[in-house]
């Protein structure tokens, strides 16, 4: 008795153990806003709360917790404690598919149309990060989890390229199903999910939006861009479609998140504007369409950690709801104006008329070239599907060489039940199967 004791608290130390290394692992990224003993104790103090989850916050505490700092440890709990807070306030229920409920494990056992597509980009979604660097290792395969388990209960939107980067930051955090619940509700409560729709028109309207925004906040270097025929969509859609995880360090994206989790996905646009407009200099510099898209993809997300923190705070001070509203509708009234054509108006109303039509031809010839792009990726995907069956038959090999293990271990279990029993005085009775079953050379 005291020897299987002594076995159990063995067992679960190890366990212990190698859930602290891996939590390490996940863990592995440098911070932008170390966040401070007394605001650490706030927030541990709210998580500690007996009934946490119906128990509804005061919004400006948690605001300027957030503001302040959230503490890496314990950073997946905090994004869960503010999904809670948001649902108990929230009024009119959002649309859900109709399977909404069904328990991720139960998902995990269905097949998917779009296995091929999420394989393909399991080695291109943060490469160098140790958690997910490994081919086929514990970071992919939870990352194929639950992308696949989305793919299952979004059939509409199933899976779209840099999905896949939004539930590698989820999963930094939290444990799959968790970071399941977590994904679900920022796509359906937070509205991330319209962005991701097969006809992609809602990030044709982002783009719109962003560009509108600079010509409000930032007259200088919109003109500047403008000039070059430079659109967001050339730079943002990433950011967008990514919530900034593809090109920026992870402790900015956690930051971005933590914004995500208490404001919704309107962030996306605050941080977009102001990490163009503190780098407006910079951009200025430059005179030509190559070197102004290569600075804001490349240069610009590797500047430095108290620029990055500056952006944030920028972030919190700013509220652009209106202007998001009142340019969704001026891009619906663009588009109306394209199909239905000019009546009979002035002549200063037909130039502003004019002006405006170019404009939104300008952005709808952008929108058409990263259509290009983004068939030109899927010319990529499909010349990639020999690699993505290559790597389902790896899946499968791991799965074999699973059970080949637990096998292993249940023989291993049985030899020492045997043992036991022996012990005992109790002689062994072969089970029939084990009588007819041929001598393994190997065992």
């Amino acid at each position: 008795m005291i020897s299987s004791r002594a076995c159990v608290c063995a067992c679960l130390c190890a366990a212990s153990e190698n859930d602290l290394q891996s939590r390490r692992l996940k863990l592995d990224y440098e911070e932008i806003t170390p966040c401070l003993k007394d605001v650490t104790l706030v927030w541990e103090k709210m998580l500690s709360t007996a009934g946490r989850s119906k128990v509804k916050f005061d919004t400006e505490k948690i605001h300027t917790a957030v503001g302040q700092g959230v503490p890496r440890q314990h950073r997946g709990e905090i994004w869960k404690f503010l999904s809670e807070q948001y649902l108990l306030r929230q009024q009119v229920p959002s649309a859900k598919p109709p399977n909404n409920d069904t328990p991720y494990k139960e998902l995990l056992k269905q097949l998917t149309s779009q296995q091929h597509a999420i394989l393909i980009d399991l080695g291109r979604t943060f490469p160098a990060h140790p958690y997910f660097s490994a081919q086929l290792g514990a970071g992919q395969l939870s990352l194929y989890n639950l992308l696949k388990a989305y793919s299952l209960l979004d059939t509409e939107v199933g899976y779209c390229q840099g999905l896949s980067f939004v539930a590698g930051v989820l999963l930094l955090h939290m444990s799959e199903e968790d970071a399941f619940s977590m994904l679900k509700f920022l796509m359906f409560e937070r509205g991330l999910r319209k962005q991701y729709r097969p006809d992609m028109i809602i990030l044709q309207i982002q783009m719109y939006q962003l560009s509108r925004l600079l010509h409000d906040y930032h007259r200088e270097l919109y003109s500047h861009l403008e000039q070059h025929e430079i659109g967001p969509s050339l730079y943002a859609a990433p950011w967008f479609l990514t919530a900034f995880a593809s090109h920026f360090p992870l402790g900015f994206v956690a930051r971005v998140f933590d914004m995500l989790f208490l404001q919704g996905s309107e962030v996306i646009f605050k941080v977009a504007l102001s990490l163009l407009g503190s780098h407006k200099p910079l951009i200025l510099q430059h005179d030509n369409l190559e070197s102004i898209v290569d600075f804001i993809k490349s240069t610009l997300p590797n500047l430095g950690l108290v620029q990055m923190e500056k952006t944030i705070n920028q972030v919190f001070e700013m509220d652009i709801s209106k202007q998001l509203q009142a340019y969704e509708v001026e891009y619906h009234v663009l588009q109306d104006e394209l199909l239905d054509g000019p009546s009979t108006l002035s002549q200063s109303q037909r130039a502003a008329h004019l002006e405006k039509t170019n404009g939104s031809l300008r952005q709808q010839n952008l929108d058409l070239l990263e259509e290009v792009q983004v068939a030109n990726a899927r010319i990529r995907c499909l010349e990639s599907r020999v690699e993505g069956l290559a790597t389902s038959e790896a899946v499968l090999r791991l799965e074999v060489s699973s059970l080949q293990h637990e096998r292993a271990e249940l023989q291993h279990t049985v030899a020492r039940l045997q043992a036991l029993l022996a012990s005992h005085g109790i002689p062994h009775q072969p089970c029939p199967s084990e009588d007819a079953r041929p001598t393994d050379a190997t065992e």
